[in-house]
């Protein structure tokens, strides 16, 4: 019979190894670099319940998307970084990600086409959301209808969109090529020129979704060109205030989810991508954050899906963002644009 003392030994010896497991598992981490405004949320309702799912620390990184692009970059230490496809197309353009594996991603083959490889073999889109045209119907006595109705008389300097850094600034000059006839890339002398038809009714450019709902609700401007995370604000300050349903359709706009290159948890970027493509984490985002859902298979009650891009038809009636010529033109149109709109 073994004696009290290696008895004691082995319990003792149970016990470190034990608690060496439990500090690896907690030692363990992914660094997620997100823009931080939705992690109030995200915390609770996705990183948390992947961190217990996986034993494994999510470490985060916030700030806006050049930054935390640039850091990725130059510094590494990042596993995996969420950006807006126009910022994601300049990682992939500069090596700063890893390829994505679709057989590694469960939830992959429920996605609606357009979100599964937005750009080739990396990171798919997670969100789906929009780039249109939102008014006042109190304060506009015709309906619009069509993008060329910002170039309506009388709307002077009733008129705010976003200035040419942000995401969506540079597709305004694509529908105001297609009010002239020609393509933007191929004649932007046409384009501009359009462009600056335009300026007498632009009161200003803006930098931020609540730089616009500051001008709504202050009234200096009653139209707006906007992102439609900027929306529910200017709605709730402004009942009145609807979304323009053009005939030619609003822009498909797209977070994305990429592995960094120089990740060592590239399976476990994997698993956390397929997270976040997952029905449930789709639909939690879609009804609090009011984010268009990838997922096919989510469902939304009518309330839930008047919020949100949803649905087959409304995901395919989108127009697509051209990132890739929208950045070969980048500098060409800056200029162009301040040479109209000041910086």
């Amino acid at each position: 019979m073994p004696s009290a003392a290696f008895l004691t030994r082995i319990a003792a010896l149970a016990l470190l190894s034990a608690t060496a497991f439990t500090a690896h598992a907690q030692d363990r981490q992914l660094v997620i670099s997100d823009w931080g405004y939705s992690n109030e949320f995200l915390i609770p309702n996705l990183f948390e319940p992947f961190e217990q799912e996986h034993d494994v620390k999510i470490v985060l990184e916030t700030g806006n998307a050049p930054d935390r692009l640039n850091r990725l970059r130059i510094r590494g230490g990042v596993d995996l970084i969420y950006l807006t496809d126009v910022f994601s197309q300049q990682g992939i353009d500069s090596e700063s990600f890893a390829p994505i594996d679709p057989a590694l991603l469960s939830n992959f083959d429920d996605l609606y086409e357009p979100a599964k490889n937005p750009q080739g073999d990396y990171g798919p889109a997670v969100t789906f959301g929009q780039y249109g045209i939102i008014y006042d119907t109190a304060k506009v006595d015709e309906t619009i209808t069509s993008w060329e109705d910002l170039w309506r008389p009388e709307f002077s300097r009733a008129i705010a969109m976003p200035g040419f850094n942000t995401t969506s600034g540079p597709l305004t000059v694509l529908m105001a090529a297609k009010r002239v006839g020609v393509d933007a890339f191929q004649d932007p002398d046409a384009a501009f020129a359009s462009m600056a038809e335009l300026e007498p009714n632009i009161l200003k450019t803006y930098n931020s979704g609540s730089e616009l709902t500051n001008l709504f609700t202050t009234g200096e401007v009653y139209i707006g060109l906007v992102q439609d995370f900027a929306f529910p604000a200017i709605k709730a300050a402004i009942p009145t205030v609807e979304w323009a349903e053009v005939s030619e359709g609003n822009f498909r706009m797209m977070n994305t989810l990429n592995i960094a290159a120089r990740s060592e948890n590239v399976e476990l970027a994997h698993a956390f991508i397929d997270w976040q493509l997952s029905q449930k984490a789709q639909k939690d985002g879609a009804v609090a954050l009011r984010t268009g859902p990838v997922n096919k298979a989510v469902e939304l009650s009518d309330e839930e899906a008047a919020q949100v891009i949803y649905g087959e038809e409304q995901v395919m009636g989108l127009q697509s963002s051209p990132y890739r010529d929208l950045l070969d033109n980048r500098a060409d149109w800056e200029t162009r644009w301040n040479a109209i709109f000041g910086q």
